[in-house]
């Protein structure tokens, strides 16, 4: 991993608006972020153009990468549903003015799972990639925020069944660590599908009575070999971004360039440059 890499995600820091935001991630040594897409729309909300939000951005020097807002229903109402996919299509559309990068989903489930259950759910993202052809944005679905894909093997069977370019898997080492994902699930078949990464360590509790958000820590602070989990993501061909991204009650307490400062200082020492 080398610092062109680093991304911090929006949701890792708390702060009074975009321009705190940015300016405390570029103060902090990131050049590129991840957004919690509401506080893109709110800035624009407040009477801002999209042009704006690209001179906001060009006078830090960082280059938005994408972002996450909810889940795509598959299970809902077809009112429910169309709602939704609009709201997805949307955000990948703002993410592609923006410059382009990688949508994270969830998915939603039924309230009883059957064998159609994963085919429903591929079925859903397929359509969704199919509208945003066109656009520079791939789907990443991130296995554990959905009550039914609850592994990396669940997400690759729906990526595979999916079978669309754009569409790929979010790894998340949290997620790696409190699921039944195991190091060795992270094969030479399976890391080609993931899209994008985000970074974080994990408490030293067992990973089955550990929360998957609250329990994140700075890299570095946790008990995860994030060295030999990069190593093997690279080994077998991922060359994306890294993006931190914290739940982390202590870091939400500091002003927001603090918090970046130290997102970005944990990382360090696991880039090879």
């Amino acid at each position: 991993m080398r610092r062109a890499q680093l991304t911090i995600n929006s949701v890792s820091t708390r702060h009074g608006g975009l321009e705190e935001a940015l300016d405390a991630y570029a103060n902090a040594g990131f050049t590129l972020v991840e957004f919690v897409l509401p506080q893109l729309k709110a800035y624009i909300a407040q009477g801002h153009t999209l042009d704006d939000t690209r001179a906001l951005l060009a006078r830090y020097n960082l280059q938005a990468i994408g972002g996450f807002e909810t889940a795509i229903i598959c299970f809902g109402s077809p009112e429910q549903q169309r709602a939704n996919h609009d709201l997805l299509l949307n955000n990948a559309r703002l993410i592609h003015e923006l410059g382009g990068g990688t949508m994270v989903i969830g998915t939603d489930g039924p309230e009883q799972v059957t064998s159609d259950t994963l085919p429903i759910i591929a079925e859903n993202v397929r359509d969704l990639a199919r509208g945003m052809e066109g656009l520079q944005v791939a789907i990443a679905v991130e296995f554990n925020w959905s009550p039914v894909i609850k592994s990396l093997h669940s997400a690759v069977q729906v990526v595979q069944q999916v079978a669309h370019p754009q569409v790929g898997i979010l790894f998340d080492p949290a997620h790696y660590y409190t699921t039944v994902t195991k190091f060795e699930h992270l094969t030479t078949e399976i890391v080609p599908l993931i899209k994008h990464v985000h970074l974080n360590d994990m408490r030293d509790k067992p990973g089955d009575l550990s929360n998957c958000n609250s329990d994140r820590v700075l890299p570095g602070q946790g008990v995860l070999d994030l060295r030999a989990i990069i190593a093997r993501l690279e080994e077998f061909g991922y060359h994306g971004l890294y993006s931190i991204e914290m739940f982390n009650e202590d870091l939400w307490q500091l002003p927001a360039a603090q918090a970046a400062a130290q997102c970005y200082q944990s990382l360090l020492p696991l880039c090879s440059d």
